[in-house]
Order: C-alpha cells, then structure tokens, then sequence
C-alpha cells in the first residue's frame, strides 16, 4: 500500500522543493509529485500522470530531511558498545539515537581486545541478517593506532594486525566495514589489503607525519576520523596529519561540532577548505546520550557528565555528549553554516563516504524513506526508516 506525504518544504540532498507530495511504497520513495498551486485538489504526477486523492495525504508540518547518518557511535541509551558488545545493545543505542534524527549509524568499538572485537563483529552479523533497521555495519576505532595519540583508547590493547584481526577484517557478513588506524602503526601493503577486503580505512589516533599519511591515502585510505582531534598538527614545517587531511581533496573527515572537541574556527576554516562535500558530522557519542545516566565506566575509569561535557578524573574529553540533532543545530546556530549544506554534511556526504549514496541521503524517487521532520528550531519531531514512523 501506498502512502502519500506533503511537508511543508523537504531537502532533496541538494535543494529545498516546496508543495510537493512525496509517495513511498515497501519503504521507497516511489514518487514525488509537484503541484502547480496550494489550492489543487488532486496532486498529478508527470512522470506517471497518475492522481492521488487529497484525503490520502498525511500533511507534515516542518522541513522533511533525508536522515541523519552517524558513522561514529560507540553508545546510546545508557549503553556502551563496549561493555557490552551485543543484539540488544545496538537495538537500544540506535533507538536513543533516532529520536534525534539518526537513520542509520555505525556502532563503533574502541580498542579493545581481539575476543570483544568478536563479540561486537557477532551482533553486528545479527544485526544485519534480522534485519535490525537503522544499523548498517560496524566501525573499528582502533587497535592499531598511535599510543602518544591514543586519547582515552586503553595502551594495553594498541596493536598491529594480527591474524586473528585479518579473520575478522574478512568478515563478510558485517556491511558496511570502517577501520580507524593510525598510518605509522599500519604499512600501505597492509591499507591496501584492507581495502581489497572491502574496509573503508580512515586516519586518525595517529601520530604521523605528512609524508606517513600521504603514503597511507596513497594506498586506499579515504578519510580521517574526528579531524583535529587526536593527530599530529598542522605546523609550519610539519603539515602532520591535520595538514594532509585538509588538502587532500578527494578524502573525507569527520568531525565533532561539540563545542569541545574543535574550535568554531578551526570548524569553520575545514569546512571552507573540504566543502559540505566531504566533511562531515559525527557525534563520536558515548554511553550517556538518550538516558538519564549521569557516569558510566569505560576501562575501570568512570566518565562523568558535566553539562555536555564527558571527561575522567583528570579532565580529558572521553568522546562525546552529542547527538546529530545537536550537531545539525550547531552548524547553522554557531558556525552559520547554511541550513542545506548542514543537512548534506548529516546525511548525503556520509552516504558517500560508505557507499550508500544510491539508496541513502537523498530524498528521490528509489531511496530508502529515511527521514527525519524538522521544526523551526531544527529539533527532531519525528523520524521515518524504511517508511516506519517512529
């Protein structure tokens, strides 16, 4: 059965259209109708010239967006992926992340050991076989990074590539694969392995040099993970890896619209230099988001929140706070971003970035119906996946 939808205005992934009725059927957009004027009482497709009776039509009042796409997401809904790598932990951290305009999302697990990778990898497989909307594969933050770049990663897990880490990086039943890695830890034989197994390799945690980062693009990496944070600094003699992420063109980043983890300028300065195109918005969110929770443990330590700022006893930031409704807000509030570009950098370009960008990320005839309605103020008011409200 059919169903008809008219939002006040949508975003197409590259414009805003007005007046319009948009028609899903199995969970993909099947039409999308413009009417000639407000007052038309049947709305006529072009393409099919096929009516649909007005009283069919669910009005939505705000802007229709394709929904948000979270490639880093170690938590949710008072869950830790890493305490507990299971089914039900993705079911519950996808759903206190829908509520704020996440889709679909890559459940990420930070360094750990070779048997949690495991679990995490198992209820990932569970995941997509069932399957459980909205989880669309698994991100490895890690363990093969830079110990001086570790963060809150814990020293005794950091590694190289074992086999038992190839076994798993083979998976075929995961979706879609990232691998967080830092280059001096990783050699360009070995990202170009990872990519001939269908890993999408991004930077980050890492200590390298320019010239170390540039081999590593050079042999299949294509992004970097939560840019500025966690790697080597752009100097006036050392580009390091900040400078390498900001002139590599054709490569992606990532990055954290906290208020914490980057400076509005340094924000606004990678968005001048990457586009909407290629940066895009990751919330990096921990345990806390979409529970009432005020601390969880994370390797023995306990993170606590302070106002949106997770951080251990000595101080230093412990992921994020953050949701993409709040990222989203944060762009066009603080950094006076445009409204469009925003919503690109939450769902078009992350489609991108996986592969998805034919079914994800836009709202046009043959995508998924993968949305989230906007009020004014762009809070989340309801979301769609596969066509299911929430």
């Amino acid at each position: 059965m059919k169903q008809h939808y008219r939002p006040t205005r949508f975003f197409n992934g590259q414009g805003f259209i007005d007046n319009a009725v948009i028609s899903v059927e199995n969970g993909v957009i099947c039409g999308i109708d413009v009417a000639e004027n407000e007052v038309a009482e049947n709305l006529t497709s072009k393409a099919t010239n096929n009516a649909i009776n007005p009283q069919d039509i669910t009005r939505l009042n705000g802007t229709l967006a394709p929904g948000y796409i979270d490639v880093q997401v170690n938590g949710g809904g008072g869950v830790l992926f890493n305490n507990q790598p299971t089914l039900a932990s993705l079911q519950a951290m996808f759903n206190a992340h829908r509520q704020y305009g996440t889709t679909a999302l890559l459940p990420t697990l930070i360094t750990d050991d070779i048997d949690v990778m495991q679990q995490a990898a198992d209820a990932v497989a569970q995941a997509i076989k069932q399957p459980l909307s909205g989880i669309v594969g698994i991100h490895f933050e890690g363990p093969h990074l830079s110990v001086p770049k570790k963060g809150v990663h814990p020293a005794q897990h950091i590694r190289h590539i074992s086999d038992q880490e190839w076994q798993l990086f083979s998976r075929n039943d995961l979706g879609i694969k990232k691998v967080t890695l830092a280059p001096e830890a990783v050699s360009p034989e070995e990202i170009q392995r990872l990519t001939e197994l269908n890993v999408i390799v991004s930077l980050g945690h890492s200590n390298a040099t320019y010239e170390q980062t540039q081999a590593a693009l050079a042999a299949g990496a294509t992004g970097f993970t939560h840019l500025f944070n966690a790697m080597s600094p752009l100097t006036s003699r050392e580009p390091g890896v900040v400078g390498a992420a900001l002139a590599a063109q054709q490569t992606y980043c990532g990055i954290i619209i906290d208020h914490h983890h980057v400076h509005s300028t340094s924000a606004n300065l990678a968005y001048r230099l990457k586009s909407a195109d290629k940066l895009v918005l990751v919330t990096d969110a921990m345990a806390l988001i979409g529970s009432k929770q005020s601390h969880f443990n994370l390797f023995g330590e306990q993170v606590a929140l302070q106002g949106d700022k997770l951080t251990i006893d000595t101080g230093q930031l412990a992921g994020s706070h953050l949701s993409m409704q709040q990222a989203v807000q944060n762009s066009v509030n603080d950094l006076h971003i445009e409204l469009g570009d925003c919503l690109k950098m939450a769902s078009l370009t992350p489609a991108t970035w996986l592969g998805l960008d034919e079914q994800m990320g836009k709202i046009a005839v043959g995508y998924r119906a993968d949305w989230v309605l906007l009020n004014d103020d762009l809070s989340v008011q309801q979301t769609w996946v596969a066509g299911q409200a929430s």
